[in-house]
């Protein structure tokens, strides 16, 4: 591959790009509601090992993909929406056993249970009910009996939150990211899973601190914290946008947070 590869979106009005890829022109790697930690956690709960055919759903930046291909999958398969988010998760795999397609979730052309591993992070959130549940599905049927499928995601909290208080942070995060967002309450996303077979193995919760400067720092370490500050400084258009998300996350503080769910493929 020759020249730059072009980040997702960068050549789009910043006003009107998702959120996520706003972050990523700016140098943020971690873009995963509950950080590093929840990925950590998701992983270990996932316990891949050199045996296991991975599938991973919307990489993205790719930040995760690496972190599973230190574990050596037998192989390794990523289904990317962004063509250019897929070129450059491709410059992190080796091509023989580690392939990134561009597809969708909901339908990934493999094989029923091809996998034994499938994971997705902050996907499924930006997805219809119906279209959850399509992808849930879809990781099911491409799972072989006793597979794990680990999910990282934003909700809302608590289980019994007022209906129109959800809709109204629903309605606020969309607008703030610039993408459909349908975050839902941590015993919804247990349920969508029960649903379509699964059973819940490990659940952990972490707040939503995606742009707290604690978090940041943590998951992007001193120096990528300070490259993220000095774009931002230096891109008003950028920050206008990065302030707006803050802002609402902040509001919304105390009903957001980030789940993580490790589930199995029970025998049908």
């Amino acid at each position: 591959m020759s020249g730059k590869v072009l980040m997702p979106n960068e050549n789009r009005e910043i006003s009107k790009t998702p959120g996520h890829w706003v972050l990523a022109q700016l140098g943020k790697k971690v873009l995963r509601p509950g950080g590093k930690e929840l990925t950590q956690k998701m992983l270990k709960g996932l316990g891949i090992r050199p045996s296991d055919r991975v599938v991973e759903f919307a990489p993205g930046m790719g930040y995760t993909a690496r972190l599973c291909l230190q574990q050596s999958p037998a192989n390794y398969i990523a289904i990317e929406q962004n063509e250019q988010a897929a070129d450059i998760v491709r410059s992190y795999l080796d091509g023989k056993t580690q392939v990134c397609r561009v597809g969708n979730a909901q339908d990934t052309g493999l094989g029923n249970a091809e996998a034994t591993v499938v994971y997705g992070e902050a996907m499924l959130t930006m997805q219809s009910h119906a279209r959850k549940n399509e992808i849930i599905a879809e990781a099911a049927r491409i799972l072989a009996t006793n597979g794990r499928y680990g999910i990282h995601e934003l909700c809302i909290t608590p289980d019994d939150i007022d209906d129109d208080k959800k809709r109204t942070i629903q309605k606020e995060i969309t607008e703030t990211i610039q993408h459909p967002a349908k975050p839902i309450t941590p015993l919804e996303w247990k349920q969508l899973m029960e649903d379509n077979g699964f059973e819940i193995e490990f659940e952990a919760i972490a707040p939503m601190h995606l742009l707290e400067p604690k978090r940041m720092l943590d998951d992007e370490g001193l120096a990528g914290l300070l490259n993220i500050a000095k774009n931002i400084l230096t891109k008003p258009s950028a920050r206008k946008r990065v302030l707006g998300m803050r802002k609402v996350f902040r509001q919304h503080a105390n009903n957001l947070s980030a789940i993580t769910l490790v589930v199995r493929k029970k025998q049908s």
